[in-house]
């Protein structure tokens, strides 16, 4: 089974005489999705972007992490665990090489999840393994997605 989903990215160039000598261009572009906000994405402040926007690296991480919660919420159930609260605080570290190019190398999930039963707490932490193994995007990825998960009722 195959489901097709569709992005709309719009960019206009906004130099000034300034930056057209210096051939930069602005990174701010808007990404359109139908039926859904429009999203106004920059690259990361270090590769000269705007801050105050969210970059590539912001929304690949964000699409792990809520990728991650979504498929592990799922095997809870499939396991009988109420699952009260879902927290986490991920880190992506990105290497940049010499000519430029760049990639991911690793990223860290720390969830923190609260459940009702304090028997469970050795299954709920065990399911993030399983969560893994059917999140979308981890599978999509060419490196690692680590868990250092916590567990409290």
């Amino acid at each position: 089974m195959q489901h097709l989903f569709k992005a709309e990215l719009e960019w206009t160039s906004k130099q000034n005489q300034e930056d057209s000598a210096k051939r930069f261009y602005s990174k701010s572009h808007q990404i359109k999705i139908e039926r859904k906000p429009v999203l106004n994405v920059s690259a990361a402040k270090t590769f000269k972007g705007d801050p105050e926007l969210y970059n590539p690296e912001d929304l690949l991480l964000s699409s792990l992490v809520s990728c991650h919660m979504m498929s592990y919420l799922y095997v809870c159930s499939q396991n009988g665990i109420e699952v009260l609260e879902y927290a986490d605080h991920a880190e992506a570290t990105l290497e940049v090489s010499e000519d430029g190019s760049g990639r991911f190398v690793e990223v860290r999930l720390k969830p923190v999840v609260k459940i009702s039963n304090p028997e469970q707490i050795q299954l709920a932490l065990s399911l993030h393994e399983k969560a893994n193994q059917l999140c979308f995007i981890a599978n999509s990825c060419n490196f690692p997605v680590l868990h250092e998960a916590c567990c409290e009722v």
